[in-house]
This record gives structure tokens, sequence and C-alpha cells, in this order.
């Protein structure tokens, strides 16, 4: 079984327990996640299956959409609601306007620090140990990419956001911080993950849906190929022949319709089957596969791709 399942992971579950759900309803062999989600969180779950899972790394750039809860007038010792949890200030005083004009400074390329209650690594240890042993490091500021703020509701001490963001951005430090800017004190209350690249919260399957599709035996027809998360990318047509130099790592000299201006391409075969992501190599006159996707009827040409489970939190 190939390609990728949209899942609507609940409070609970980490993201590997759902990876493992996966592959004992799938009998696959091969599975990862799209981006870790905190057991604590919920919503949409990418599940990459076969030989999708040679092109993981393509949802860890894509964009994603949060709606976050955030509990004003309080932190918490790990930003969010699994902290420790110390009053700070009157939430009822801040109003809405104040709100608005705060969340600006959250937009844009932005520099956060990551929380010490992380999976960062320090020394080849993650911050979570060493918080958990009482010890706070210095951490490096990295910049990351919010696209959008959209206010939802503010009722004290309750705010809703939708966040837009890249790879790497801690929503939990946005709230800790909005607290701070307020001078009120905020923590991360909830969080739903509600569209991750092309995948939307609409759409994604439940874990009742899941089994059901499974004891049914239509699991299969719910799979999206993988090629759709390098639909960004132009596509070229490639003969038999270098359909099985694709399956042995070959060079080749040009494919059937190969877009002449582009570095990299998908690869499909006559029967309209993505075999492979082509690169360019340094002369620009050969082709090279980067990432080879065969279908079944030549798949035992492949060795073992990485294994994608265990990715970092996009």
């Amino acid at each position: 079984m190939d390609g990728i399942l949209s899942i609507l992971k609940p409070v609970g579950p980490t993201s590997h327990d759902m990876v493992r759900l996966v592959k004992r309803l799938t009998n696959a062999e091969r599975a990862g996640h799209g981006g870790t989600l905190d057991p604590q969180a919920s919503g949409v779950l990418p599940i990459l299956l076969g030989h999708a899972t040679r092109v993981s790394e393509y949802l860890l750039d894509v964009a994603k959409v949060y709606r976050a809860t955030i509990s004003m007038g309080a932190t918490s010792s790990t930003y969010d609601r699994e902290g420790e949890i110390t009053p700070a200030g009157d939430a009822g005083r801040i109003s809405l306007e104040a709100v608005r004009e705060a969340l600006p400074r959250f937009q844009g390329f932005i520099l956060q620090r990551p929380p010490m209650f992380s999976a960062v690594k320090r020394h080849g240890q993650p911050l979570y140990k060493m918080a958990r042993a009482g010890k706070e490091v210095e951490r490096a500021e990295r910049t990351v990419h919010v696209k959008r703020i959209d206010l939802l509701d503010w009722s004290p001490p309750l705010l809703t956001l939708d966040i837009e963001c890249g790879r790497g951005t801690y929503i939990r430090s946005i709230a800790h911080e909005l607290g701070q800017a307020l001078g009120c004190g905020a923590y991360l209350a909830s969080l739903e993950r509600r569209r991750v690249g092309p995948f939307s919260i609409e759409e994604a399957l439940t874990i009742e849906q899941l089994e059901e599709a499974a004891r049914e035996g239509f699991l299969d027809r719910l799979l999206y190929p993988a090629d759709l998360l390098l639909l960004h990318l132009p596509a070229a047509i490639v003969s038999d022949a270098d359909v099985r130099a694709i399956g042995q790592g070959q060079y080749f000299h040009s494919v059937e319709f190969a877009p002449t201006s582009h570095t990299q391409c998908r690869a499909y075969d006559f029967a309209g089957e993505m075999v492979a992501l082509l690169t360019k190599d340094k002369t620009g006159e050969m082709w090279k596969p980067s990432k080879v996707l065969l279908g079944s009827r030549i798949a035992e040409t492949l060795g073992p791709g990485p294994d994608p489970e265990g990715v970092i939190d996009g």
C-alpha cells in the first residue's frame, strides 16, 4: 500500500501511536508521519505509507494552520496546560484593542527561542530532559515564519487564534510571549492543527472511520498519491527504458517532454504512474533519480529508503 492517509489525531495518543495504528490496519512495512503533534494537541496528521515515505521531507516545509486557545492571566512552566500554572495578572483588564495591537509583532519572519520543554537538543540531550531535572540552559533564537494570525474570539480569559506558520514554529512560545507583551501572562490551553499543506481537517479521517475502512476493505481507496506533495514541480514522461534505468539508479541524457528550464521534475511512465523525482546533475546535461517511487511491477529493484518516523516537529 503506497500513498498518504490524512488522519484526525485526537487528544491523547502520540504521533507514533497513530503511525503504529495505521501500520497495524494496513499491514504496511514502512510508514511514518509528516510532522509531530504533541499528545495534548489534536488535528491533521498525514501518515505516509510505502514508497510515499521517500518524499516525507516535502511535508516539513509546507505551511500549517493551527487553531490555538490561549488562557490569559497565568503562566505555565511548559507554556501549555501540562505545566505548573501560576497566576500572573488580571486578564479581564485586557481590551480587545490591546490584543489586536499586540498580535502584529508575532507575524512575519520573527526570532523565537525554543521553550525548555521541547525536543530541541543541547549537547546531544533533549531540552525537556534537562527541564525535568530542574536545569535551564541558554537557547539560541532562530528565525521562524508566521504568515498570518487571525483573531477569532476574545472572551476573557480565553483568546482564540488561527495561526498559519512554517516549520519549527512553537505556538506555545507565541502564547507565552503574547502574555508577556500584554502584561498578564498566558499559556496555551489547547491546540488543533487544521491544515498541513494540501491536507485539511474537514477531509481528515477519524480513528473510527479508519478502522471501518480497514474492516470493510476499502482503505486503499482513501489514499492520496505521493505526488500530491510535488505538484509545484513540472512533470515529464519517461520511456520504458528510462524507467528501467531509474530502477537501477542510472543517469540518462534526456526524458521525453521534459521541461528544459528546470533542474527538478516529476517523472511518469506512459501508464501515468509517477516513478521518480528527477534532478539534473551539475553539468545540466544528465538527469538522475533523486527520489525513486516505482510501482509494484518493478519495486523489487529498490532498496529501503529512510524511515521518516520521528520527523521533527513542523
